[in-house]
């Protein structure tokens, strides 16, 4: 797609006064930071409007706005599976299920959980498990903003990432969490204005003056298969598409960038609702990309190359509109960007750097928002698909921390060697498969007809099993535990 030359400048430089205005906040935000507590969770002080807000704009980015944009370009709706349905799914049920019971506990982090259930061996496997899973998130935003400055400016992608990964960093590095919730709260609202124009722009002109005609004509001329949410038609590709939506459904409930929100919240009732306004403008707003993938099949039938969006912009919005667009969607990427690499920042510092006897945490907390952004640096520089690097790190979560994270939340246990065990079989089992690139569980029965069944929930099972076998259900205390259990001795 070629590139007029006063739109390359006229976008290059207001990029530049964007950024200029994003560090000026984060260094605002720097004098909120006097102890670790306000640098991990604000001070605990977030109300509802910054909550709800830097919730959307952290899981609102290139998974959503361009790979599965993309994706449901290419295959229909199906594609969705992942991103936004389960992950809108996921941030409602952690409003209902799991944000309340979090909240009272008072933690700074998700390992927190594991220690004051299960022990320090738990925190510590919980940590192992939570901090390499945010490197291929990270790095997915990292290749697609990459790649959405390759569209405009031609940069390569190879100079693209270092920029990226640098100008993402630093006012993470500033202001930590305040940093981040202001700029999120500057981001989400481009993010989705540009959206709504985008859409409106879209669907005129496919209804040659009528947004609802252009909608009309999205149902009537996409063929049915590609408007098909489930794969009803073949019991192999269904469990696939299950399998992928409970990676999004359930695999972030443990992650830490949900969780530090929920933490940050300066109540119960603004962490429970944060969450459930979040799930349900994600969904909404989530569905605008999808229908204007679609409406990209009808408008460009042949280019199948170019990010779907980015086209769409630079094809119909006047160079004004368009400059305008295209700095939301770096908004969108760049709020993903800053909490996805503090959050496993924030684990590393208070969940590992002190058994390796460092002190100084705020000082910690600093050296490893630089340590992961390094790493996600060098995940994305190894090559892989944007979509795949996504929902890998949702898998990770999901087959090693959803079991223990929701039986500590609900039970009493009574030792953490449960705990343990669960989180070693089930990332053992998803290790094996995904090392030797098995699609489906045990793949030499699949081979005979017997079953298909994805990976992600065969390993969550085996962990729920290995769970179980130390801990019996019969044996567990059930119910909702609001309050901190009592430390265990290690397990």
């Amino acid at each position: 797609m070629r590139i007029d030359p006063s739109l390359q400048w006229l976008l290059g430089g207001t990029i530049i006064v964007y950024l200029i205005v994003m560090y000026v906040i984060g260094f605002i935000a720097q004098r909120r930071i006097e102890t670790t507590e306000d640098f991990v969770v604000a001070g605990r002080r977030l109300p509802l409007s910054l909550a709800w807000m830097t919730i959307l704009a952290t899981w609102f980015g290139a998974g959503t706005l361009l790979t599965a944009a993309d994706e449901v370009r290419a295959e229909g709706l199906r594609a969705a599976a992942l991103d936004p349905l389960g992950a809108g799914t996921c941030l409602l049920l952690a409003g209902l299920f799991v944000a309340g019971p979090m909240w009272r506990m008072g933690l700074l982090t998700v390992p927190d959980l594991f220690r004051r259930k299960f022990g320090l061996a738990a925190e510590l496997a919980a940590s192992l498990i939570l901090v390499p899973s945010y490197f291929g998130w990270i790095a997915a935003q990292f290749v697609a903003l990459a790649g959405v400055l390759e569209l405009f400016f031609g940069l390569p992608v190879a100079w693209g990432l270092p920029l990226v990964a640098v100008v993402g960093t630093g006012y993470t590095l500033m202001g930590g969490m305040w940093s981040v919730t202001l700029t999120d709260a500057v981001q989400i609202s481009l993010v989705l204005g540009g959206l709504i124009v985008l859409a409106l722009v879209i669907l005129t002109q496919l209804g040659d003056g009528s947004a609802a005609g252009g909608l009309a004509r999205v149902g009537r001329e996409t063929p049915p298969d590609m408007l098909a949410m489930l794969p009803v038609n073949s019991r192999v590709e269904l469990l696939g598409w299950i399998g992928v939506f409970a990676t999004g459904a359930l695999g972030n409930l443990p992650g830490q960038d949900l969780m530090q929100r929920v933490f940050s919240a300066r109540s119960e009732r603004t962490a429970r609702w944060a969450c459930l306004i979040a799930g349900g403008v994600y969904l909404v707003f989530g569905a605008i990309p999808l229908l204007l993938a679609l409406a990209g099949n009808l408008l460009f039938p042949q280019d199948v190359e170019s990010a779907v969006l980015p086209a769409l912009a630079h094809a119909f919005l006047s160079p004004p509109v368009a400059v305008i667009f295209v700095v939301a969607l770096l908004s969108a990427i760049l709020s993903t960007i800053d909490s996805a690499i503090l959050s496993p920042a924030s684990v590393l510092a208070q969940n590992v750097f002190p058994h390796l006897g460092h002190g100084d945490m705020l000082r910690m907390n600093r050296i490893a928002v630089l340590l992961v952004a390094a790493c996600s640096l060098g995940i994305a520089y190894a090559g892989e698909s944007a979509y795949t690097l996504l929902e890998d790190s949702y898998e990770l979560t999901l087959v090693g921390l959803f079991v223990p994270m929701m039986l500590g939340l609900y039970t009493r246990p009574r030792s953490g060697y449960a705990a343990v065990c669960s989180m070693l079989v089930g990332t053992s089992v998803w290790a094996v498969h995904f090392a030797a690139g098995w699609e489906h569980f045990l793949p030499h029965l699949a081979l005979i007809g017997t079953w298909h069944l994805p990976v992600s929930l065969a390993a969550t099972a085996c962990g729920l099993l290995a769970y179980f076998a130390l801990e019996p259900p019969w044996r567990v205390a059930w119910g909702n535990v609001p309050e901190p259990a009592v430390e265990m001795e290690e397990a």
